[in-house]
This record gives structure tokens, C-alpha cells and sequence, in this order.
């Protein structure tokens, strides 16, 4: 069989410096916001000029729709090899936590682009994007299912849905408080938050034999189990709409007019 030709070295080179664009761009859009970082001070960054840089990105949308792209094909591959490799369900929602945990904690200044910026993604984008990152959510749903059917009982008073936000919300918030030089590695924090999470899933734990004897609790609005049904990590329904009159899901970090964004009250966690 014929060995199929290399990348010409003039590819490899524009491979290379679109993703020095995008890292700066990452770091710069982290920093600054989106809005207050313009093209020509990303060209001046990564040692181009402007019209190069438009050779390899048309705009500054493109650029964190290229961003957001990678880091949901990423999620999505990194999910299915996990659910791929897993010896039962329980233990994919495990690993599917744990690696979502060390991703978030590696990739502090992407995750926080892409949930706080989200809002600015292009109209015609918006909800495209949106419906890519349900299917790491079914992943996950598909998982949790799997072992309730086999352990009816474990996951009781919270449904599915719910329990998915809680988990996922859980992760994907580490970029908030986590610190490279805290007590714990993104993997030992991943490992240690899915365990956690997952101890009531577990039909071995006292914490599950504790919840089957609550069988009178069925979810319900008035206890908050009904009204947060709605995705975390890939919802397209929210409370809120941004700038472009485009529906926000409730997770997403927005921006006050005063410029100042919405903290959770009390003290940052650190880890």
C-alpha cells in the first residue's frame, strides 16, 4: 500500500500559527472580555500583522466560535472514549465527572471564555451550538439511566436531569475557584468530586440504603427538583435573554451593564 504523502511544510506552518492565534486569543478574551480585546492587539500579540491575521481568522467572532467548536469536539470525544472504556455505568458517570473536572481545571481561561462569553457567539451559531452540546449530556443521561434501571431506587426525590445539572454544574464551575497550586491535581480533584457526587448512586454506600427507606418524596416543583430540569452543560432554555434577545440558559455568566458580572455570594472556595 502507498504511503500517503505529509502535510506540506507551508500547511504544517498554518496549522501551527492558527493555533498560536487561538491560544493568545484564549488568554487575551479571559483577561479583557471579548468585546475589549480587538484583532489588533491579537495580531500584535502572536508577531503578525493585521492583515495576516485576517488571512487566517476573518474575525474576532470566528475566532471564539473556533474556540468554542474545539472545546466541545474535545468534550465530546474525551466523553464517548470514557463511556467506550468503561466496565459498568456507574463507573462512566464516574470517570465522565472526574475527566470533566481535570479538563476544566487545565483549561481555566478556555472554559471561562466559552461560559462567559457565550452570549456573544453569532446569531446564526448560537443555537447550533447549543444543540452540539446536548450530546454530551446524553452521554452522560444515557449512563445514569442505564444504572438506575439497574439499581432502582439509588436516585430517589431527584431526576435524572437534575442529578446531571448537579454534577455537571459541579464541574464545570472548578474554573471559578480552582488554583494550579491548591492541595489538589485537576485528576485527584476530579477523582475526589466524582466521588462524592457519586456515593448515593453507589447501591453498596449506606448514603443509597439510607434514600430507599424516603420513598415518599417524589420530585416536585415546590422542592426545587422540577424547576432546574434543564441542562447544564447544554441547555437552550433560561430565565434570561442577552443582548441579541437569544434565550440564555441559567448557567451562563452575563454581564451587568456596569460591566461587573455576577459572583456567587460568600467566599471563593479554593483548591
Amino acid at each position: 500500500m502507498a504511503r500517503s504523502a505529509p502535510y506540506p511544510a507551508s500547511l504544517r506552518k498554518a496549522d501551527a500559527q492558527r493555533q498560536r492565534v487561538l491560544s493568545e486569543s484564549t488568554e487575551m478574551f479571559s483577561r479583557r472580555g471579548f468585546r475589549a480585546t480587538s484583532m489588533s492587539e491579537i495580531a500584535a500579540a502572536v508577531g503578525l500583522s493585521k492583515p495576516t491575521l485576517y488571512h487566517y481568522f476573518r474575525s474576532k467572532e470566528e475566532l471564539l466560535v473556533r474556540l468554542y467548536s474545539n472545546m466541545l469536539d474535545e468534550s465530546l470525544v474525551m466523553g464517548e472514549e470514557i463511556v467506550a472504556a468503561a466496565d459498568s455505568p456507574l463507573a462512566a458517570i464516574r470517570n465522565l465527572i472526574a475527566s470533566r473536572v481535570a479538563y476544566t481545571c487545565r483549561n481555566r481561561a478556555l472554559l471561562k471564555v466559552c461560559f462567559e462569553e457565550e452570549h456573544e457567539l453569532p446569531g446564526e451559531l448560537f443555537t447550533e451550538v447549543l444543540q452540539r452540546r446536548r450530546a454530551f449530556e446524553e452521554l452522560f443521561l444515557a449512563a445514569l439511566r442505564e444504572h438506575l434501571a439497574q439499581h432502582p431506587g439509588v436516585l430517589v426525590g431527584m431526576t435524572p436531569t437534575v442529578f446531571m445539572n448537579m454534577c455537571l454544574g459541579a464541574a464545570n464551575w472548578c474554573y471559578k475557584w480552582f488554583r494550579a497550586d491548591g492541595a489538589a491535581s485537576p485528576d485527584e480533584l476530579g477523582e475526589q468530586i466524582a466521588r462524592l457526587l457519586t456515593t448515593s448512586l453507589d447501591p453498596r454506600s449506606r448514603t443509597a440504603q439510607a434514600g430507599r427507606a424516603d420513598t415518599t418524596h417524589p420530585p416536585s416543583a415546590a422542592d426545587g427538583t422540577g424547576v432546574a430540569d434543564r441542562g447544564i452543560f447544554g441547555a437552550d432554555t433560561g430565565d434570561d435573554t442577552d443582548h441579541k434577545g437569544r434565550s440564555i440558559p441559567a448557567y451562563v455568566y452575563k454581564k451587568k451593564p456596569d460591566g461587573l458580572g455576577r459572583q456567587a455570594d460568600g467566599q471563593r472556595a479554593r483548591g
